[in-house]
C-alpha cells in the first residue's frame, strides 16, 4: 500500500469540502451498493463508526438504517465535518469527530460496526487504520469498507506516468491485512466500475472538485506547467471512443468480524469452558 503525504491529501479535501458532494459520483455510488451488501448482514448495532465520512452522507444513512443507534462521522478534514447539512443533521451533539484514520480516540471494544466508504486508500497508514478498527470493534462487530484496486485511473497513469497516479493496493492485500489486524473471516470481492466523461476537462475538474488529485509521497514536486496540462488532456481526448472518455475504477469491497480475544493483556490464553446440561 503505497505511501500518502497526509497534510497534503488534508488541505486537498479541506479545499474541495464545497464541491465534494457533486463531484464524487463515484463515492456516491459505491456508498449505494455498500448499503445495499448490509441487507444481508444480520446486525443490529448500537454504536457505529462512519470512518473517513466526508460530509456525512452514509452516517445519515446508518443512522435511518439503525434507528436509536449512535452514529459516529469521523474525516480527518475539519471542513468535511462542518459543512451546514452535517451540522444541522448532528443537532449539536458531539458526533462529528475531526481525527487520523490510524489514531481513533476511541474506546477499545466500544464499536459494533465500522462503515468505511473509498477512504482507506486515503490513509498514510492503511495496516495502521485497519488495527486501530479491530481495535475498536466489540466482539462480534463487523468492518464493511470499499476501496480502490491497482487498476484504478489506469488511463490517467497511461496519459501522466506512473508517478502522478497513486499506487492502489490488490484484493489480496487488502485480505491479508484485514487477518494480520485480528479479524476474521474476511470476505474480499472486485468489480470494475467505468465512468464516462464528456471530455478530459471535465474529468480533471471532477477530480480536483472532490479533492482527490494526487498525494503521493513520491509524486513529483515541481509545477507541471501548462505545457503538461494540454498534454495531458490531448493524450486523454486521444482516448475517446463514441464521443466520451471512459475512465476505469477497479473497486475492492471487504467485511470482516472481530472474533472473541483468545488471550489476554497479559499473555495468557483464554480458555472458555462451557457447563453441560
Amino acid at each position: 500500500m503505497a505511501g500518502i503525504d497526509a497534510r497534503l491529501a488534508r488541505r486537498r479535501f479541506e479545499r474541495a469540502a464545497a464541491t465534494y458532494a457533486r463531484a464524487s459520483r463515484l463515492e456516491a455510488e459505491i456508498g449505494e451498493r455498500m448499503l445495499a451488501r448490509l441487507d444481508y448482514v444480520k446486525l443490529v448495532p448500537r454504536r457505529v463508526l462512519d470512518a473517513g465520512s466526508g460530509p456525512g452522507q452514509w452516517a445519515r444513512a446508518l443512522a435511518r438504517r439503525y434507528r436509536g443507534a449512535t452514529v459516529i462521522a469521523l474525516d480527518f478534514a475539519l471542513a468535511m465535518l462542518t459543512r451546514r447539512g452535517l451540522r444541522r443533521w448532528l443537532g449539536g451533539t458531539p458526533l462529528a469527530v475531526c481525527a487520523d484514520f490510524a489514531r481513533l480516540p476511541l474506546r477499545s471494544a466500544s464499536l459494533d460496526l465500522v462503515w468505511s466508504n473509498m477512504a482507506l486508500h486515503w490513509a498514510a497508514a492503511p495496516r495502521a487504520a485497519l488495527a486501530e478498527v479491530a481495535r475498536v470493534l466489540a466482539p462480534g462487530g463487523l468492518l464493511m469498507l470499499s476501496t480502490l484496486g491497482p487498476d484504478t485511473l489506469k488511463e490517467l497513469r497511461a496519459a501522466a506516468g506512473e508517478a502522478r497516479v497513486h499506487r492502489f493496493a490488490d484484493m489480496h492485500e487488502v485480505g491479508d491485512a484485514l487477518l494480520a489486524c485480528g479479524l476474521a473471516d474476511p470476505v474480499i470481492d472486485m468489480e470494475y466500475v467505468t465512468v464516462a466523461y464528456a471530455d478530459a476537462a471535465t474529468f480533471l475538474a471532477d477530480l480536483r472538485a472532490s479533492g482527490q488529485t494526487c498525494a503521493a509521497l513520491e509524486r513529483p514536486r515541481g509545477l507541471a506547467g501548462r505545457g503538461f496540462r494540454a498534454r495531458l488532456e490531448g493524450a486523454l481526448e486521444a482516448r475517446r471512443r463514441d464521443g466520451r472518455i471512459e475512465i476505469t475504477y477497479e473497486v475492492i469491497y471487504g467485511h470482516a468480524w472481530k472474533s472473541a480475544p483468545r488471550r489476554s493483556a497479559d499473555g495468557r490464553d483464554i480458555v472458555r469452558v462451557v457447563r453441560a446440561r
